[in-house]
């Protein structure tokens, strides 16, 4: 779970997650990564973890959302990964997820897609229609093949290792170029229609994400092409 400024919601998330996760009696670890907070969130971390046996705290120097991403992977003890954020985070996705990441032949990743037939998004229209945009040109000009890339994943630890180091890209496109690799590499990747209500407003307004991620697609392509 990569924290930055959440100390508004954080300790009710912790306790959600940790407490799910010992209803379903799953050993398991709970990763908070906080990166370049400028409240008391690391603090309150550790205070949780003091707390909760489960929760394991990290601290990245600068905010950056990909790169706690990326450093929560790498450390995990477990086989299985998932991604929640603070602020969205959904048990029962959880569950479907795992029993596909045990299928055979297996799935590598399984992505909470916003997109996909049966998803419910609560979220502003132009929010909405930001993330369409986004994933059609994510399928015109990579070739993706899932409906979403953001969000809530659950991941088979070991098999995309790999990947994920050679990522090159951090803040809000690190999964979304892991996800491009694992495609292309040839490994299988589901996805599971969610519903998504968060919890809190986005931390940055669209007009200033959108010349963001244009500029992130142009370095990502460059990325992908040095690797192909």
């Amino acid at each position: 779970m990569p924290a930055f400024n959440e100390v508004g919601i954080l300790s009710t998330s912790v306790r959600e997650v940790v407490d799910g996760l010992r209803l379903r009696s799953l050993g398991s670890e709970v990763i908070v990564v906080e990166n370049g907070s400028t409240d008391d969130t690391l603090s309150l971390a550790r205070q949780l973890a003091t707390e909760f046996s489960e929760l394991r705290v990290e601290s990245l120097a600068a905010a950056d959302y990909g790169a706690a991403l990326r450093h929560g992977l790498l450390i995990a003890r477990g086989e299985y990964v998932v991604n929640f954020d603070v602020d969205y985070y959904d048990l029962a996705f959880l569950d479907a997820a795992l029993a596909l990441l045990c299928a055979d032949p297996p799935v590598v990743i399984v992505v909470g897609s916003k997109r996909a037939p049966g998803a419910a998004d609560a979220r502003a229209p132009l929010r909405r229609l930001v993330t369409a945009v986004f994933s059609s040109v994510l399928r015109a000009a990579f070739g993706l093949q899932v409906s979403d890339t953001h969000g809530m994943k659950a991941l088979r630890r070991t098999a995309v290792l790999d990947a994920a180091r050679s990522c090159r890209l951090a803040g809000d496109l690190f999964d979304t170029e892991l996800i491009l690799r694992v495609e292309r590499a040839g490994m299988r990747i589901e996805e599971i229609p969610i519903a998504v209500e968060e919890r809190r407003p986005a931390r940055t307004s669209i007009l200033r994400r959108v010349p963001r991620t244009l500029a992130g697609l142009v370095r990502l392509r460059a990325a992908l092409r040095t690797a192909s």
